[in-house]
């Protein structure tokens, strides 16, 4: 029998660790369940020539793919986007490329200023300090001014721009249109005992030199100093609740398969917008027939994507190739609503670098531009090295349709249900991605780039998982309340990208931290006025 613990989090990513983080400083006892491992820096792809590889077996971004026994299968097969996410200590954080913005304060009132969805319960202004200080715990680079934000101070230089960088810029400019070098949870000088970026290559499979800040490096570290215990190898099946509909805990598995029943007081939440509902659904009982908190009947619903785009071309002058973070602009010029588009909302265009060797000659002769036969050589050369690319992170409404259920025969190694992803893209994103292409070609034409080629939607670009799981005010139209707690279980609290309301056109993980820290300083405010559970 496992002891009674005062706080139950179930997952270690960005929002998991940043609540475990915070709540530490109040001395209760508090322990993880991650179903993952510890990931040394020494297993990662990039100490390797074999990198790239790599990317297509053990760290396939694609959990189907990369089938770790820590993994769980998705069934995702209707769906134009495929799942992407990591199971370990720091979640997707190992994986992701630090690409850093934050939402922008009109994407917490789309409701009232565009007509559509929902305005959030929470607004800009109120997570500021929780941005400040996500900024600090990760170590975030970036220049301060950017018109398209209000005022915010990064606390490190930005990523330099490179070769690829100026060669964007420059188009832009001559276009007229706004960029601005990205936030990056990258360390561009030394930080907190982490060593500066040194371009080792591209950041997705895992940053072996520890520049890049997933939250196994940035927020564990500190946590586990204060007390909290941080337990791998233990895949939960089902938060139990007692007759009144309290949660009590979890039941889990270890790595042996052996089932354990962990006790706690209040349970959170942090396994992102597809593992969440899935976990809450497969928590059936008498009390909550349907999933755990589901009264409202809107859990696992509502799924957000961002779908992407991906356009690019070639340029004769040589770049910088895949040597470095993918990431390091933005444009935001197509951001905000204007109606003249045919759509509302609008998106982020995210201008990255080349791709390493192997891939480019893969895409590159499946799209019929790389020859086989005497001109093998002499295109390739004039391919690699020479890629401008730019992805369109495009804004994805909340459809009830697009959801989260639980599949009846696909398992995990454990018998427990996997989750089915039932989605397709919305027409006002669909517009949104015609009109990021168009203007993506536009930039490449201003760079001078030729063989153009466009992937949309990017079929492995499902790494931004949200809104299975909403909050609002009203439990009839929410699942949690504006600081996160579960209408129905008055000790059951959500912290990550399950809870938004709409998705902006930016990735989440800056905002999904900033709101863990949120709704772990309101748990305390609340502790500290003995009005938590009221």
């Amino acid at each position: 029998m496992n002891d009674k613990v005062d706080v139950l989090i179930i997952g270690s990513g960005a929002s998991g660790a940043a609540v475990a983080y915070s709540l530490a400083d109040t001395k209760m006892r508090i322990l993880c369940l991650e179903q993952g491992d510890w990931v040394k820096p020494t297993d990662y792809p990039t100490n390797g020539r074999d990198w790239e590889a790599r990317l297509f077996a053990d760290f396939a971004i694609n959990p189907n793919r990369r089938a770790r026994d820590t993994d769980y299968p998705i069934n995702n097969g209707t769906s134009p986007v495929q799942v992407v996410n990591f199971n370990g200590v720091g979640g997707s954080t190992i994986m992701y490329t630090a690409h850093y913005p934050r939402l922008h304060p009109s994407d917490f009132r789309v409701k009232t200023l565009d007509g559509v969805a929902d305005d959030w319960p929470v607004d800009y202004e109120t997570l500021e300090p929780f941005f400040a200080e996500n900024d600090r715990m990760m170590g975030v680079s970036g220049l301060a001014g950017d018109p398209a934000y209000p005022l915010h101070h990064p606390p490190m230089p930005p990523l330099p721009l490179g070769k690829s960088g100026q060669a964007f810029g420059r188009a832009l400019n001559s276009l007229g249109w706004h960029w601005w070098p990205s936030d990056s949870a990258i360390a561009t000088t030394e930080y907190d005992g982490r060593a500066a970026c040194i371009n080792l290559g591209h950041c997705t499979p895992g940053c072996a030199q520890g520049a890049k800040a997933s939250t196994d490096i940035t927020y564990w570290p500190a946590a586990i100093r204060a007390g909290v215990e941080l337990r791998t190898r233990a895949r939960v099946r089902e938060i139990t609740v007692d007759k009144d509909g309290l949660a009590t805990g979890a039941i889990y598995y270890d790595a042996d398969g052996k089932e354990h029943f962990q006790p706690a007081e209040m349970v959170i939440v942090a396994c992102n917008g597809i593992g969440t509902p899935r976990l809450m659904l497969n928590s059936v009982s008498a009390k909550f027939p349907n999933g755990i908190a589901n009264s409202s009947g809107l859990l696992g619903k509502n799924l957000m994507f961002h779908p992407f785009a991906l356009t690019y071309g070639y340029v004769e002058e040589a770049l910088d190739g895949n040597m470095g973070p993918p990431l390091n602009l933005w444009s935001q010029e197509f951001y905000e609503t204007d109606r003249s588009r045919g759509f509302v909302r609008g998106y982020t265009l995210q201008l990255h670098r080349g791709t390493g060797s192997i891939v480019e000659a893969i895409v590159s002769t499946a799209a019929g531009r790389l020859p086989w036969g005497e001109d093998h050589h002499k295109v390739y050369r004039r391919l690699l090295g020479h890629r401008l690319g730019m992805s369109t992170i495009t804004e994805d409404l909340p459809e009830e349709h697009n959801r989260v259920t639980l599949d009846p025969v696909l398992k995990d190694s454990n018998g427990i249900p996997a989750p089915k992803i039932h989605y397709t893209m919305g027409e006002n994103t669909k517009k949104m991605m015609d009109h990021g292409v168009a203007r993506s070609k536009d930039i490449l034409a201003a760079a001078g780039a030729t063989d153009i080629g466009v992937e949309a939607p990017i079929l492995n670009g499902g790494w931004h998982l949200m809104g299975t799981a909403r909050m609002g005010t009203d439990p009839e139209r929410s699942v949690v309340n504006e600081w996160g707690r579960c209408h129905d279980v008055k000790n059951l609290f959500i912290v990550d990208g399950s809870i938004w309301v709409t998705s902006g056109g930016v990735n989440p993980t800056s905002t999904i931290q900033a709101l863990a820290l949120y709704i772990a300083d309101s748990i305390k405010k609340r502790l500290s006025e003995g009005t938590l559970f009221e």
